[in-house]
């Protein structure tokens, strides 16, 4: 079965679907314009990806939004960024750095990663290794 590919699609969001083993789907294609289409970086809820890809006048699911996020993750597209227990951002910048968290508007930015150093981490416990450090700033206005 060939993919169907929406017209204003290019050859960027292609690219970066098919070099990591995905096919392009209708559905990924329209979800990897939002978040790679203009060579951007973005810090996305599923939520706001929903959101963003109806208002483009695509029909897609929010179940089928979280499984895309889902699968982008597993091939190494986005990086999962938890800020708590419940809430995610799924980011498309997957090299390693810190985050700004702002609490006042439930927002997430990049912070400079070469203002921080972590200097020793603590040892994993046994039969463990440590596979990822994820630095989430928590800001608020004063």
């Amino acid at each position: 079965m060939k993919p169907v590919i929406p017209s204003q699609a290019t050859l960027r969001e292609i690219e970066w679907l098919t070099g990591s083993g995905l096919r392009p789907t209708r559905q990924r294609v329209a979800l990897a314009s939002l978040l790679v289409g203009d060579g951007q970086h973005r810090h996305v809820t599923a939520e706001s990806l929903f959101a963003s890809v109806n208002e483009s006048g695509e029909r897609v699911s929010l179940a089928t939004v979280y499984n895309t996020l889902r699968a982008f993750c597993d091939v190494g597209l986005l990086q999962e960024v938890t800020v708590d227990g419940s809430k995610s951002y799924f980011d498309t910048n997957t090299h390693d750095h810190p985050h700004f968290y702002w609490e006042d508007d439930n927002s997430l930015s990049d912070a400079p990663a070469d203002q921080l150093e972590i200097v020793q981490l603590p040892d994993a416990p046994e039969g463990t290794e440590i596979s990822k450090v994820d630095v989430v700033i928590r800001l608020r206005r004063k």
